[in-house]
């Protein structure tokens, strides 16, 4: 999925935000879809690696259903619904992983946070899951457990913007190429992982569990010489 995003600003994942996640990260409700970027070398694809936690870092997980472009999309119109649909080839499962206590600090003093969802590692994705295996995509289940304990349980109805509003938007500001990767943001539950800790994902459509969205991921400390302290 990862090798067909081509060039350095398709390279990088977009993502809104949740209704019930807005509350309790004390959010203000956008009044249109909030996006960020997050850099390819976040990915971590099914069955290769653990999630890195770098030191100092308070890590939280955020599961959600993604989106695969599958051709090229430039200031569509927010009305042509169709249109938006016909351009996603795919979808997956990922576990957006953020450096929360980085995030606050840099929210707090008016600072970019890209270093808060950037790092290597920050974002395990599941394998490519059909589109015809998910007839509405604001009509499906995705849950998250910690070590098998649920953590994260709603459905994407939930989400604040439809998808092809967040299409719409994003390709208005910047556009969005074959093999990009959307992120459509993550349902309340969100939490801190530490090392040890055992993540799996899953999606449900109907009341049955789809084989291609499953995610089991551990957690590790780093190894590497960076450490996090105040800016």
């Amino acid at each position: 999925m990862a090798s067909s995003v081509a060039a350095v600003k398709a390279n990088c994942k977009k993502q809104t935000k949740c209704s019930d996640h807005v509350k309790e990260l004390n959010n203000v409700r956008p009044k249109q879809p909030f996006f960020f970027l997050k850099p390819t070398s976040s990915i971590v694809l099914p069955g290769q690696g653990p999630v890195v936690r770098p030191k100092g870092v308070n890590l939280h997980y955020e599961v959600e259903l993604g989106l695969v472009m599958g051709k090229e999309v430039k200031d569509l119109d927010p009305t042509d619904e169709q249109g938006a649909m016909d351009a996603i080839d795919s979808y997956f499962l990922g576990i957006d992983m953020s450096a929360r206590n980085i995030q606050e600090e840099a929210k707090k003093k008016g600072l970019p946070w890209s270093i808060s969802k950037g790092f290597d590692t920050f974002l395990p994705i599941s394998h490519p899951i059909p589109k015809s295996t998910i007839p509405d995509p604001h009509n499906a289940l995705i849950w998250l457990k910690v070590n098998n304990q649920v953590r994260q349980h709603d459905s994407t109805e939930l989400m604040l913007f439809r998808i092809p509003r967040l299409v719409s938007d994003i390709s208005k500001v910047m556009t969005l190429e074959k093999g990009d990767l959307i992120l459509t943001g993550t349902p309340k539950g969100v939490g801190p992982v530490g090392t040890g800790d055992v993540m799996t994902a899953g999606l449900e459509v109907s009341g049955k569990e789809v084989k291609e969205a499953s995610l089991e991921v551990p957690v590790v400390d780093s190894t590497s010489s960076y450490e996090f302290s105040e800016t």
